[in-house]
């Protein structure tokens, strides 16, 4: 009866445990010249917020995840880690994950790919990064007040980042959640030997989309790992995770 009892108990924790669990994100996240003080502190606060609202963070530096099967994943993050990172086979099984209603999440230098090298990951981010300012402090703006990744923001938030100049050469729709205001730093400050010039009054930093049967959330803040321990960053970032898992949460007010 005693070993009953405890099978029993062994059985309701295990359903607990697969109940608590809502879905699993695959994070790959690359030490780069310019990024890699982040891995960590990414790394900790992902699976901090993983235990918050209940889903499985695989965070990992190694493409070769994307060699096993990515319909496990119910989103995939590609954290300031661009899509040129995996191989012609790794590419293809990404690809047709996306086509069979996966999910992607794109955070700052992950949006930075070689032009043409691979089309197909450029259409998803949906903008081409170009020269980029220096960092510098500017007011970042709400766009769309009803989409889960602006929630935990104020209609204008002072934030210091790289705001990156973007162009769209594959006519790609997106729908921007934040901007940048242009007039709040100086959009042409770079280093010698280069020109940045500024996109006006509509200079989007923050964008959803559907690629395939999927949907993706790109976010271009994000520079420096003391970012990932903002509360107000989180609260973005988990915004669009939360959106691009699910496609819930968005208000029409």
């Amino acid at each position: 009866m005693k070993r009953f009892a405890v099978g029993i108990l062994t059985l309701a924790a295990a359903a607990d445990s697969l109940a608590d669990s809502q879905y699993k994100l695959l994070v790959l996240a690359m030490p780069g010249k310019y990024h890699y003080e982040y891995i960590p502190i990414a790394r900790d606060s992902l699976e901090k917020l993983g235990k918050l609202h209940a889903f499985d963070v695989t965070y990992t530096h190694r493409p070769e995840a994307f060699d096993g099967d990515l319909k496990q994943y119910a989103a995939v993050m590609f954290l300031n880690t661009p899509g040129e990172e995996l191989n012609a086979g790794q590419r293809a099984k990404f690809e047709a994950y996306m086509k069979g209603g996966g999910n992607a999440i794109v955070v700052h230098r992950a949006a930075i790919t070689p032009p043409g090298e691979w089309p197909f990951y450029e259409k998803l981010v949906g903008r081409r990064v170009g020269v980029h300012p220096m960092l510098q402090t500017g007011v970042v703006t709400v766009v769309d007040k009803g989409f889960p990744a602006t929630y935990g923001l104020p209609e204008r938030w002072v934030w210091s980042d790289e705001f990156y100049v973007l162009t769209n050469p594959y006519n790609v729709k997106i729908h921007p959640v934040l901007n940048v205001d242009e007039s709040s730093y100086d959009p042409e400050k770079i280093w010698p030997g280069q020109v940045s010039k500024g996109m006006g009054k509509e200079h989007p930093i923050a964008w959803y989309h559907q690629v395939e049967a999927g949907r993706v959330f790109v976010t271009t803040l994000g520079h420096n790992g003391e970012m990932y321990r903002d509360p107000q960053y989180l609260g973005h970032l988990m915004g669009g995770i939360y959106w691009a898992v699910t496609g819930k949460g968005q208000s029409t007010r």
